[in-house]
């Protein structure tokens, strides 16, 4: 029986640091490498994870419990999965047991936002401006372009916390966008309207996602990459229509 209920316990914390990971950007192969480098380490039997971006299945060779974690809502937050590789190479080193590695996954998995919402608006901004000048822009437009590429990341964070759909918020978010641009050209603050806009959307645009789903692709989670490149497909056509929008009202 206690045998048993350590089985258990190692179940649960590999796949709390799986879902942990997934929740916050992680390839599939490295959730299930982080899963099966943990199992390993508490002295378990070989593992099977079958992993997708919304569940993951986890079993212990010779265990009868399968573990499903089901995800339900994904974001980027790298510093989370950079928190439990840390976690995973302690674990292998033999320095946290398995009550200490529950404990501190479950911190992980509780720690907010590491900056404030103000923080990454202004940083929204600015690398918005700074996008536009890599998109030969104009240093006239880096103010116009920066407050549009902010105020546009802004509305997508306080939208997506009303609109539960993340279609219609990006939508609408570079709906916001290109009105704020052609705002700005109207009023003679700016004067190239699409270097602007081109600009005000990189913070809107899944870098991350893509590079994920092509990476699973390459390491052979076919349904995990085909998946993520369908949302990233979703959101880079949510981004489109929103500025076909503006354009076809004002172009």
């Amino acid at each position: 029986m206690k045998n048993e209920l350590r089985v258990n316990d190692i179940i649960e914390v590999s796949v709390l640091a799986g879902k942990i990971m997934l929740e916050n950007g992680a390839e599939t192969y490295r959730v299930e490498d982080t899963m099966e480098r943990i199992s390993r380490s508490f002295g378990a039997g070989p593992a099977h994870s079958y992993v997708t971006p919304t569940a993951i299945l986890f079993s212990l060779e010779g265990a009868e419990k399968t573990r499903l974690a089901r995800i339900s809502s994904r974001t980027i937050r790298l510093d989370k999965v950079t928190w439990v590789n840390r976690i995973s190479r302690q674990i292998s080193a033999g320095q946290v047991t398995l009550p200490e590695a529950y404990r501190l996954l479950k911190e992980a998995e509780a720690a907010k936002q590491t900056h404030p919402l103000w923080y990454s608006t202004i940083v929204a901004g600015i690398s918005s401006g700074c996008f536009m000048m890599m998109f030969n822009g104009m240093w006239s437009d880096f103010i116009p372009a920066a407050a549009a590429g902010g105020l546009g990341f802004l509305s997508l964070i306080l939208l997506q916390k009303v609109l539960h759909i993340k279609f219609f918020a990006e939508f609408s978010a570079s709906l916001f966008i290109g009105l704020l641009a052609s705002l700005f050209v109207y009023v003679g603050a700016g004067t190239q309207y699409d270097k602007i806009v081109i600009g005000s959307v990189m913070p809107l645009v899944p870098g991350l996602l893509i590079t994920n789903a092509v990476r699973d692709l390459m390491a052979g989670h076919l349904v995990s990459g085909l998946s993520k490149g369908a949302e990233a497909f979703l959101t880079a056509f949510a981004i489109g229509t929103g500025i076909a929008v503006v354009l076809s009202w004002f172009g």
